[in-house]
Parts: structure tokens; C-alpha cells; sequence
């Protein structure tokens, strides 16, 4: 099974980009965020010309998040725990997650909040909604413990300096906070491994660049696009890539998709 995930920063806006990568890189199973659309706006059936099913799940122009499978998609779910509202008002709840069944693999698209700046509410929003995330997966492992699980997505957290061009240029900014990068450290102690980056070491390996000040020419991106896998997932990877080269040319996502291989299973 090859199994990627990619912010792709608007799907209608690079729906053609989209279409052709999937096709040109033959994958089974693609999670999507950032789509920004509505779920009667998504351009599901592009999709399903090609042979995938989708689960979408958009309740504005922003956020969004989505499952693109050609190997099955059952048990679709919206949320891995009681919904998380937005500086406490239960009114306002985002367009986060959506997980989902695929070949026998648990699969999450998961659109971790940014965050904004260390005094800002959505600061302590995305704390709360990492810890949530914590939460459910211990809950995952410790129920089943041999069903493969992937946690994929924007997680808006780069967890070692060397995940960012110049650390010194993050001082005091989001992504690189102590208690964001505890949050992420929390998620791989409950038992979830980051099967990329042994395949894909840094530094200079980066899934993010911004589009201001040319920093993708100049290489200075970030890691903040990850694939977390649970024991039964993690032990079936034989292989990960970062597709730098899809960051390339007109009408590009600021992130780049990333793939994972996956060994049959038994």
C-alpha cells in the first residue's frame, strides 16, 4: 500500500495538480487538509473517475480535510473524541479531522490548529486539541493494539531545530514552542513512531515552505507535515519519500506531499 498526505492548500484551486500527482504516483490512499470548501463543493467526482472513494469533511471556505482511497473506505468518522471547540465556545467547531478505514489501516487526516502566536487564544486551542488527539490514541492502542494506525497531516509543529531553516529565526514564535513540541513528543510516548523521518533524515528535509521572501529557492522550509504510525502500522513500512519536486512550479501548495510504503500484511 502506498499511503501519502498533503495539505493542499485549496483543492479547488489545485484540483488539476492534485489529479495528476495521484495519478502519476500511483497511491492507494491520500489524505488531504486545508481544502477549503464545503462538503457540497468538493470535487468528489474527480475522484471517483479515477477509482477512489472519498470522505470529506469541510464546514466552511477554511479548514477541511478529506480521504481519497481506491482500497476501501469504511467507518468514516469526524472526530476522534468529543469535538474540540474553539476558545471554549462549543458553538465553533472547526473541520479537523476525519478518519477512516482503508486496506485494513485506521487512517487519520488530521489539520492540527496553527496556533497563531504564543498569547494568542488559538495557542491554547491548539494545545487542547493535540492533547485530545493524545488522549484518543492511547485509548486506540491500549483497545487494539494489533490494527494498524496512522496519524497523517499538517500537525503545525516542528519538533527538532533541525526541522526549521534557522531556529534562531522561530525565537518565541509558534511551531517551535516547548509546549508544542512536548505535545508532539506526548503523541509518540503513547506509542506512535514517525516512520518518515528515518527514511527521510534532516536537516534541509523540510514539507513547508512559505511562499514569501522566495524561501522555497532558498530552502528555507520547515517539517511540519508528519505520518505518526502505531506499532502494527510502523512495523509494515519499508520506505518513505518527501515529493519536494510537487512544491515546484505554477500554481503549487505551499507543502509537499509525503508517501509512505507499506509492506502487505502477515
Amino acid at each position: 500500500m502506498r499511503l501519502a498526505t498533503w495539505n493542499v492548500n485549496s483543492i479547488r484551486a489545485r484540483l488539476d495538480r492534485v489529479l495528476a500527482w495521484i495519478d502519476r504516483s500511483d497511491v492507494d490512499v491520500v489524505a488531504l487538509q486545508e481544502t477549503k470548501c464545503k462538503d457540497e463543493q468538493f470535487p468528489e467526482q474527480a475522484f471517483t473517475d479515477l477509482g477512489y472513494e472519498v470522505a470529506h469533511h469541510g464546514l466552511s471556505q477554511w479548514n477541511g480535510v478529506a480521504l481519497v482511497s481506491r482500497v476501501g473506505l469504511e467507518d468514516v468518522s469526524t472526530s476522534f473524541s468529543p469535538d474540540v471547540p474553539r476558545f471554549g465556545d462549543p458553538a465553533v467547531v472547526e473541520a479537523r479531522a476525519i478518519g477512516a478505514t482503508c486496506g485494513g489501516v485506521r487512517v487519520w487526516s488530521l489539520y492540527v490548529p496553527n496556533g497563531r502566536g504564543l498569547d494568542d487564544p488559538h495557542y491554547a486551542y491548539k494545545l487542547l486539541w493535540l492533547e485530545q488527539l493524545r488522549e484518543a490514541g492511547r485509548r486506540w492502542l491500549a483497545e487494539d493494539p494489533g490494527t494498524p494506525v496512522a496519524l497523517v497531516g499538517d500537525f503545525n509543529i516542528a519538533p527538532e531545530d533541525d526541522d526549521v531553516w534557522d531556529v534562531d529565526f522561530f525565537a518565541g514564535a509558534t511551531h517551535v514552542s516547548e509546549p508544542e513540541r512536548a505535545a508532539f513528543r506526548s503523541l509518540v510516548e503513547t506509542g506512535f513512531t514517525d516512520v518518515v523521518r528515518p527514511h527521510a533524515p534532516g536537516p534541509g528535509t523540510y514539507t513547508y515552505w512559505d511562499y514569501t521572501q522566495l524561501r522555497f529557492p532558498k530552502r528555507q522550509g520547515m517539517r511540519i507535515d508528519f505520518v505518526l504510525g502505531s506499532p502494527a502500522f510502523a512495523a509494515r513500512v519499508t520506505g518513505a519519500t518527501i515529493d519536494r519536486q510537487e512544491r515546484k512550479g505554477k500554481g503549487a501548495s505551499d507543502h509537499a506531499p509525503v508517501v509512505v510504503e507499506l509492506a502487505p500484511n502477515g
